[in-house]
């Protein structure tokens, strides 16, 4: 999500005739799209905006910040920077430039401190309202109109969905992004078209909560499966090869319908992302799932009956609130049981405002750890024989660039497996090539290409 709504802000701000330079010493409009699902990112923006307030004394220079930031956040970063606003008010940002100008406290007169300060105000107390009333969003469709930059000419996130009504527990988004609103799905058709005319491979429909998709909209919009189909049949024609994703699902929304889609078309990527959290009922009611083990297990049970070639990954919480040894357990045993391909495994920090802040957090930090330690453990077993089983296989594979050694080129399976190919052909990055598998470790493999593909003409 950070990575797409940058792909909208830069063009918004090249648009006032700024140009993008890669040298932050030299630049006169600093940025940060936040992300509060982590503390640590939060405090690498405390970090950099002390240091670029400090530059004030010496240049001129204007800062904003956006993104997922807490309320708690915001109002700390109105002191801080310039310019603050939710990422639905992107298109207003011009207008706040404007409004402020390139100045430094020096330079500031007396009248012009007044007109800053009224203009402040006023956006403190519309950020507080907007805070209560979790209307972020409310100005996504105005958003969503933004002609993207991509990052890539071959990969490339098309945003679905914005907000989530779920409120887990441990959870920042309804509080950050708000509310759950669904884009039109024209235009999310018109923009997945747009990207397959331009030879792009790898799209993936993004959201807080994509499943859920057009819920929202009752009887004005399709549903998620309806709009994946839309997608499937528009790739049955286009005569091209490119893989749609989407993330990220809730269980409680994942329905068989979906996967029925998935399992029909061939552009729709056989990889799926399927956040458990927790292995054990009690943890997840805490945790506000609204979904149980019967539940889940159903999902994965028809995943593997109408898609047997899928990958599996998940995100897992450990250290919650009050877990105990045997419900962590019970979530190595569910490890065990659906052999997930890949797991994001992340120990539990408390977030400002969610509800289990209120909570305490009685898991010690060593704990916590060697809780990690022991899951990650378990996860390398289990994605190894999954990448065992591909030696001697041959896998299409999207070539994505060179190693970060730059000794060899790096890719992903349509089921998002790393995959090391010996060359340094660099005409093959954005291309999908034929790699039989030579060799596997436990979260990747290695290949060698079955034959030079094909490139198309720049």
């Amino acid at each position: 999500m950070n990575l797409s709504d940058t792909g909208r802000t830069k063009p918004v701000i090249e648009g006032m005739g700024y140009q993008w330079t890669d040298n932050e010493d030299e630049a006169q409009l600093l940025g940060i799209l936040a992300c509060s699902v982590r503390q640590k990112a939060i405090d690498k923006v405390y970090n950099r905006i002390h240091k670029w307030n400090r530059a004030k004394n010496k240049k001129n220079l204007l800062t904003f910040v956006t993104g997922c930031i807490l309320p708690a956040d915001r109002e700390k970063f109105l002191k801080l920077f310039d310019i603050v606003f939710p990422m639905s008010e992107l298109q207003e940002l011009p207008d706040m430039i404007r409004q402020n100008g390139i100045v430094t406290p020096v330079s500031l007169n007396p009248e012009n401190r007044n007109e800053e300060l009224v203009f402040r105000n006023e956006r403190i107390e519309q950020l507080k309202r907007s805070a209560a009333s979790l209307k972020l969003n409310e100005h996504m469709s105005d958003f969503w109109q933004i002609n993207p930059a991509y990052e890539s000419d071959f990969e490339a996130f098309v945003p679905i969905q914005n907000g989530c009504d779920k409120f887990c527990t441990f959870c920042a988004v309804p509080y950050t992004r708000g509310r759950e609103v669904s884009r039109p799905s024209a235009e999310i058709l018109e923009e997945l078209k747009n990207l397959v005319e331009q030879d792009y491979k790898s799209i993936t429909l993004l959201g807080q909560n994509v499943n859920s998709y057009g819920l929202d909209k009752k009887g004005e919009e399709v549903s998620f499966p309806e709009l994946l189909r839309q997608i499937g049949e528009y790739g049955k024609i286009s005569g091209k090869e490119f893989w749609v994703y989407f993330t990220s699902p809730h269980p409680r929304d994942m329905t068989d319908q979906v996967i029925e889609v998935i399992a029909q078309y061939d552009c729709l990527a056989k990889q799926i992302h399927l956040p458990v959290q927790s292995g054990d009922d009690k943890v997840l009611i805490r945790m506000n799932r609204k979904h149980n083990m019967e539940k889940y297990r159903h999902i994965v049970h028809t995943i593997r009956k109408l898609i047997p070639q899928a990958t599996l990954f998940t995100d897992i919480i450990v250290g919650f609130t009050g877990e105990t040894d045997e419900q962590f357990a019970s979530t190595r045993r569910i490890m065990e049981e659906f052999k997930y391909n890949m797991a994001y495994i992340a120990q539990y920090s408390v977030r400002p405002g969610a509800t289990s802040s209120r909570w305490d957090d009685d898991v010690p930090k060593e704990v916590k750890k060697q809780r990690y330690h022991t899951l990650t453990e378990d996860l390398m077993k289990t994605s190894h024989e999954h990448n065992k089983k591909m030696v001697g296989k041959t896998f299409r594979v999207l070539v994505r660039g060179k190693e970060r050694k730059g000794e060899f080129l790096s890719g992903l399976t349509e089921g998002k497996i790393n995959v090391r190919i010996p060359s340094l052909d660099t005409n093959m990055i954005g291309q999908i090539v034929d790699v039989k598998i030579t060799q596997a470790t436990e979260f990747s493999v290695a290949g060698e290409l079955v034959k030079q593909p094909e490139l198309q003409s720049a």
